[in-house]
């Protein structure tokens, strides 16, 4: 009898030629979507995994440096760029969700030959160290002035129906999301009230 249940739990057992022949499981394949969207106005059509954040497109597909990843969790604004002209953070949105979407990061904003005000602005008054926040912070600060121009609210704005003034205390809010550890803020906010004191006048 113990030699019967002996040779039925060897039987049960598989042999190591047995494991060693059976095929290891495929990976699956990432799954993949076609997106198109116009970059720095060029369009872009790209095939992307479907978990690709917006930021990783620009930079590990599109060759687009000049938008940083700093947290990754949308905490620092390092990598803040224009979508149909409105700033987001860039590593909180996947790409797919922009399809047909405007994007425009550092890079089209102006070239060295022909800045845009805010990077001219920037360098007037060192609005910068180190640099890395740079891109996000100009980016940032178009879209704030925008976004007073068009009279919407912030925080810290008294009345929300009445339109926002270009002050200091707007400013300082809505780029409160923009983190310079290099602590370049005055001279970020003068950059920005010369901006905008320009497109007053």
């Amino acid at each position: 009898m113990a030699g019967t249940a002996a040779t039925a739990a060897l039987s049960a057992v598989p042999s190591a030629d047995a494991n060693a022949a059976a095929p290891a499981p495929a990976a699956e394949r990432p799954a993949m979507m076609p997106v198109t969207l116009e970059v720095n106005g060029k369009r872009r059509a790209i095939e992307v995994d479907t978990r690709t954040t917006l930021l990783d497109l620009l930079r590990e597909n599109l060759k687009l440096t000049g938008t940083k990843k700093g947290c990754d969790h949308g905490q620092c604004g390092a990598c803040t760029v224009l979508v149909n002209g409105e700033r987001i953070n860039s590593c909180l949105s996947l790409a797919v969700q922009h399809a047909g979407d405007k994007v425009t990061t550092i890079e089209g904003l102006g070239t060295p030959d022909r800045l845009h005000p805010m990077q001219a602005a920037f360098i007037k008054h060192d609005g910068y160290q180190c640099g890395y926040c740079t891109p996000g912070q100009i980016c940032s600060a178009v879209g704030v002035l925008d976004e007073i121009k068009r009279g919407i609210p912030s925080h810290v704005s008294g009345d929300i129906s009445a339109k926002p003034g270009v002050t200091a205390d707007e400013m300082r809010e809505r780029m409160s999301g923009n983190i310079c550890r290099c602590g370049a803020y005055s001279n970020i906010a003068d950059a920005m009230a010369e901006v905008a004191g320009s497109a007053r006048a």
